[in-house]
């Protein structure tokens, strides 16, 4: 098992490499990220494609440093793709032979239709399944589209529309009307695709979105699966589109994009015109992942097996050494949850949600066991990256943070209000959690009671001295005064 795997970008505008080390069989973390922004397409669009000398020894530098980082983490695959700049380039064999020789690299240079389905396959096992959607990778020189419905990938295409692209061909030349005839005619080319849900690939997309959430004072910084509404993301365009340099710092802009964030936003308004679309989702993934997930997945027909979760994984691997507890905790969180959720009024969406909070609670003590709560709820929020929203993250930190504690502090309530359940639920679900792990307390990996509810009170029936548990449960904080348990 190729334990770490690189994968290097070379895009129009930018080169980035990622290396992503495994710790089990698909489960993986980023190790290393490196970008360059090169630009190897800058002024080919002007003179037929064809790369200039200038930046292409941008490219050179680039992947020389590349290769020396990759090495220099043992790595033991190094996977380098090249999309729209290079595919386009009459030139592009003397670029390619060049770094094969001096560097010993092999650049594959993808076909358009390979690009889309790398990142549509990235956005299908690594966001919350969507269904009825378009992935949509605005680049510098070309921009890729998928039909995404569950792991199914189809119609995958690719349209000469990007932002270095039309930058040089139009916008230079303030030729608007022009441009916008130009992507309007190349969008005609999308065909028997009607989606529900636009899903944001690539540097554009996350640009505008990270915009938006500082706009909002969004409470979670996290742009992977971060959704809003078209109407959100139509009003900020427009906002870009008529600004000078000082409106586009006021708009969050970083300067870099000064020169094609317009061109990159004009593409997307055109799309949003030509699609009823619903619902936006911002993908922190794209065509690196899905290099990446296409070679570990290779033999499970590029998805991950039923009820499994990356992330969760990575998490138990990488901060649970004993995991008896972890499986007993969220074992018995899910018995309490069916015992009680209807007397509580808490709808059963929320039973995988508490289980989860469970499983990986005891990660925080690996860290530091007297702050095993507060590590938890970092770990959770950061590292619980793939195949959650935003409010399932949320929930499910919240529940570990306050784990064996006092209830949710009504300042976290407030901040993530936007994320949360309604307060009952949120506080019920925490009692709920710290109920299972007081209960365990005597005997964290081993279940030696019986449950049973009836009429608010639940009944816990064992032969083993509960003593640790009965002095506990008084100490929990419980919203429902009427709930009693009683151990016999």
């Amino acid at each position: 098992m190729a334990k770490r795997t690189a994968v290097i970008d070379i895009g129009s505008n930018s080169i980035r490499m990622v290396i992503y080390e495994k710790t089990s069989r698909f489960a993986f973390h980023l190790l290393h990220e490196e970008k360059s922004k090169v630009r190897i397409s800058e002024n080919a669009y002007k003179h037929n494609a064809i790369l200039q000398e200038a930046p292409m020894r941008r490219t050179y530098n680039a992947l020389e440093n590349f290769l020396q980082i990759a090495r220099s983490f043992k790595t033991r695959k190094i996977f380098c793709v090249a999309t729209s700049a290079l595919r386009d380039a009459p030139n592009q064999k003397l670029f390619t032979n060049r770094v094969k020789k001096d560097l010993q690299l092999n650049i594959k240079v993808i076909s358009g239709e390979r690009e889309a389905y790398f990142g549509a396959l990235a956005c299908a096992n690594l966001l919350p399944q969507q269904s009825n959607a378009m992935s949509i990778d605005v680049g510098g020189g070309s921009t890729e589209i998928a039909y995404i419905d569950g792991y199914n990938v189809s119609k995958t295409q690719s349209l000469k529309l990007g932002t270095v692209r039309l930058k040089e061909l139009f916008f230079d030349n303030n030729d608007l009307e022009g441009a916008k005839r130009y992507v309007d005619t190349e969008l005609d080319k999308i065909t028997d695709i009607d989606p529900h849900t636009l899903v944001g690939i690539g540097g554009t997309f996350r640009a505008i979105s990270s915009a938006i959430q500082k706009l909002q004072h969004y409470p979670l910084r996290k742009l992977h699966a971060y959704e809003y509404a078209p109407k959100i993301f139509q009003g900020y365009i427009k906002q870009v589109l008529a600004a000078d340099a000082t409106r586009l710092r006021d708009l969050y802009i970083k300067e870099n994009r000064f020169d094609v964030i317009k061109p990159g936003v004009f593409i997307l308004q055109r799309v949003l015109k030509k699609f009823n679309i619903q619902n936006i989702i911002t993908s922190g993934v794209g065509v690196r992942e899905g290099v990446f997930l296409a070679d570990i997945l290779r033999n499970a027909k590029h998805r991950f097996p039923a009820h499994y979760n990356t992330s969760i994984r990575y998490i138990l691997d990488a901060h649970l050494q004993d995991k008896e507890f972890s499986n007993n905790l969220s074992r018995l969180s899910k018995e309490l949850f069916d015992l009680t959720s209807a007397h509580f009024g808490i709808d059963r969406k929320y039973r995988k949600q508490l289980s989860i909070a469970a499983k990986l609670y005891p990660s925080g003590s690996n860290i530091h066991l007297y702050s095993q709560n507060k590590h938890a709820y970092y770990i959770v929020q950061t590292a619980l990256e793939y195949g959650f929203t935003h409010q399932e993250i949320i929930l499910i930190a919240t529940l570990v943070k306050y784990a064996k504690n006092k209830l949710p502090a009504q300042s976290h309530l407030e901040k993530y209000n936007l994320l949360l359940p309604e307060e009952h639920i949120t506080r019920k679900l925490s009692f709920l959690l710290s109920l299972a792990t007081v209960l365990l307390s005597h005997h964290p990996r081993n279940i030696d009671f019986e449950l049973n509810f009836n009429n608010g009170k639940l009944y816990v029936n064992s032969q083993t001295n509960l003593y640790l548990a009965k002095s506990s449960i008084n100490k929990l904080e419980c919203s429902d005064k009427e709930f009693k348990v009683i151990f016999n």
